[in-house]
C-alpha cells in the first residue's frame, strides 16, 4: 500500500507536470499560429497537419496524457479556424478537409498516447536505475560496516578473552607483574570495545538524524583540556583561557577533539609531538590539532571523511568513522570542520563554531 505521503507527493509531482505541458502546448500552438497563418497560401493542408502535431508531441512528452489530448483539440481547432476554407470559421467546405482534420486528431491523440506511454518508460527506467544505485551503495556500505566491525569487534573480544582465559588456568601461576600485564589487556580491549559501539551508535544516531544538540555558551580551554586528558595526555596544549564563549555543546565538542587528538597521535612517528591550538575572531572561534606525521594527499582528504573509510588500513586503527563523526558532531553544532596542510608535513584539522552571544 501507498503511503499517504508518497500519494500526494505523486500528485503535487502529476500536477507540476500538467501544468508545464498546458504551458508549452499553448506557447508553441501560439507561436505556432503566428508563424504560419501568413505563410498559409504556399503551404499545403497536410504540410500544416503535420506542422501541428509538433506542439502536440512536445506538450505529451513534457506534460503526460491529458494536456496532449488537449493540444490535439485545440491544434485542430486552430487548423479549422486559420487554415481551411472558409477561413474564422469553424465550418469545412469540402468532405476532404474534413477528413483531414478527423484524421489529423486521431493521430494527433495517438501519437499524444504513444510519446507518454515512452516518457512514462523512461521515467520509470530512470527511478529503477535509481534504486539499483541506491540498492548497491547501500549494499556496499553494509559490506564495509560488517567487514569493519567484524574485524574490529573480535580483535578486543579475542584479546580479552584470551586474557581471561590464562587468569583463571588453574594449573598457572602469575607473577604480579604477569597478572598485571594481563589485567591491562582486559582494560585496553574493553575500552577500544567500548569506542567501537560508542562510535556505531554516534553514526547511527547521525544517520537517522536524531542527535541531541544543546547549544550552550561553552568555555573552549575547559573541553579542550578535558578532550587531551581522554584521548593524548601527551598533546601540547595551547587553548588559552581567555577565548570567547563559543555556543557549542560541550559533550559534542569534547568528542569531536577526542577522535582528532587519537587520530593525529596513531597518524603521528613515536615521539612526536600533536598539538591542540586555539585562537579567535570578533565572530568564530577555532580550535586546531595539529600532527607531524605524514598527512593527507588534498586529493583524498574528502574521501576520510566518509563512513568506514580507513585510508591508512595498514595501522590497523577503528571503524573509519572517526572523521565521519567529527564532522557530522561539528556540523550539527552549526561548525566547519576543515583538513589542512602543517607547515613542515602532516595534517592539520581545524574546528571553526561561532562565538556566542553576549
Amino acid at each position: 500500500m501507498v503511503p499517504p505521503a508518497v500519494r500526494h507527493n505523486q500528485r503535487v509531482s502529476g500536477l507540476r507536470r500538467a501544468t508545464l505541458g498546458a504551458g508549452v502546448g499553448t506557447g508553441t500552438l501560439a507561436v505556432g499560429t503566428v508563424v504560419l497563418v501568413p505563410m498559409r497560401d504556399n503551404l499545403s493542408l497536410p504540410s500544416i497537419v503535420l506542422l501541428y502535431l509538433v506542439p502536440v508531441l512536445l506538450t505529451a512528452a513534457v506534460g503526460g496524457l491529458w494536456p496532449a489530448i488537449a493540444a490535439a483539440i485545440a491544434a485542430d481547432l486552430l487548423v479549422n479556424w486559420f487554415f481551411v476554407p472558409p477561413y474564422r470559421t469553424l465550418s469545412v467546405d469540402t468532405g476532404d478537409n474534413l477528413v483531414a482534420l478527423v484524421v489529423y486528431l486521431l493521430v494527433a491523440v495517438a501519437a499524444g498516447l504513444a510519446v507518454d506511454a515512452t516518457a512514462a518508460r523512461a521515467a520509470e527506467n530512470a527511478r529503477l536505475a535509481a534504486a539499483a544505485r541506491e540498492l548497491a551503495a547501500t549494499d556496499k556500505l553494509r559490506s564495509a560496516l560488517l567487514g569493519a566491525v567484524g574485524h574490529d569487534l573480535r580483535t578486543p573480544l579475542a584479546g580479552i578473552k584470551a586474557a581471561i582465559s590464562s587468569l583463571r588456568a588453574p594449573d598457572v601461576e602469575f607473577s604480579d607483574d604477569d597478572r598485571a600485564e594481563l589485567l591491562a589487556t582486559v582494560e585496553e580491549s574493553t575500552d577500544r570495545l567500548t569506542a567501537v559501539v560508542g562510535n556505531l551508535l554516534a553514526h547511527s544516531r547521525l544517520q537517522a538524524g536524531v542527535l541531541s544538540v544543546d547549544l550552550q555558551p561553552t568555555a573552549v580551554d575547559a573541553v579542550a583540556a578535558q578532550a587531551a586528558l581522554a584521548a593524548d595526555p601527551q598533546a601540547e596544549m595551547a587553548v588559552p583561557d581567555d577565548l570567547p564563549l563559543a555556543l557549542a555543546d560541550a559533550g559534542l565538542l569534547e568528542r569531536v577533539l577526542t577522535n582528532l587528538l587519537a587520530n593525529a597521535r596513531a597518524a603521528s612517528p613515536a615521539g612526536a609531538a600533536v598539538t591542540l591550538l586555539g585562537d579567535a575572531t570578533a565572530a568564530q572561534v577555532r580550535l586546531a590539532v595539529v600532527d607531524h606525521g605524514r598527512g593527507l594527499p588534498a586529493a583524498v582528504r574528502e574521501a576520510a571523511f566518509a563512513p568506514f573509510q580507513r585510508l591508512d588500513d595498514h595501522t590497523g586503527g577503528g571503524l573509519g568513522l572517526g572523521l565521519a563523526i567529527a564532522r557530522g558532531f561539528t556540523e550539527a553544532q552549526g561548525g566547519t570542520l576543515v583538513p589542512s596542510d602543517t607547515p613542515g608535513g602532516g595534517l592539520t584539522m581545524t574546528i571553526t563554531l561561532p562565538v556566542a552571544p553576549r
